[in-house]
């Protein structure tokens, strides 16, 4: 893959998501094209580890389906949510509805939702919002399953080299991480062939206390840790 030079970031407001390249990008900025490219990390398998089995299971920010499609072949009942019509081409295998996050309103329970991807990790208003969402359609003995980004995982960031070669076959450089309490200012570049797309976003550290707060404002409960690194966990309906 050939070496490109990194450029200099341009000023960005901090909540500007933005992005660049080939293809569509959505409304926060991500490359479609790119997002295509990525293959499941493994998420499908926490997931189903903690929900019932055959489980009706509802994705908010499903993007391509790199989650649902393989929690669908382990039989659970999949419908995914997405505020990009580009991204929801690429899902038409799934059962999908275009609509944002904080608005949906689909008059149906589900044993299981999700919210993954550092979706948690948006503006507090917002993340309030999507919590919101996570609840109105979570039947009252379902399980909600979180996935988000530690402060300690965001400051790695700053730590990493900025060139790294993923297995999947593509390239990512790190062209800013800024460290700004609360904030991490990110803008990442990916490469992939002779393609090159970036992306620019904030995310925002969520202390105990604001998770637990944001869940029990959403009658949720906080129900338990996932992973050992502590970036994915279930909540319930109290």
């Amino acid at each position: 893959m050939p070496e490109r030079s990194r450029k200099a970031p341009r000023s960005l407001g901090v909540d500007e998501a933005v992005g660049s390249g080939p293809g569509a990008i959505t409304n926060d900025g991500c490359p479609v094209e790119f997002y295509a490219l990525l293959p499941a990390f493994g998420e499908a398998e926490i997931v189903d580890a903690a929900i019932p089995r055959g489980a009706s299971v509802l994705e908010l920010g499903c993007g391509t389906g790199r989650i649902l499609r393989p929690l669908a072949a382990l039989g659970h009942s999949v419908t995914g949510v997405d505020d990009s019509p580009d991204m929801l081409a690429l899902s038409s295998d799934l059962t999908t509805v275009c609509s944002p996050i904080q608005s949906l309103e689909l008059n149906r329970r589900f044993d299981a939702v999700l919210l993954t991807g550092g979706l948690l990790n948006v503006d507090p208003a917002l993340r309030q919002r999507f919590v919101a969402a996570v609840r109105r359609h979570l039947d009252n003995d379902g399980t909600a399953v979180f996935q988000y980004y530690t402060r300690e995982l965001l400051r790695t960031f700053e730590r990493a080299e900025p060139v790294w070669d993923d297995p999947a076959g593509f390239r990512r450089v790190i062209r800013a991480a800024s460290w700004n309490p609360p904030c991490m200012r990110f803008e990442i570049e990916y490469q992939s062939g002779d393609s090159v797309w970036t992306h620019a976003w904030t995310s925002y550290q969520i202390s105990d206390e604001e998770l637990a707060g944001d869940l029990a404002a959403a009658d949720l409960r906080f129900g338990g840790w996932l992973t050992d690194d502590r970036t994915w966990f279930v909540a319930r309906p109290v």
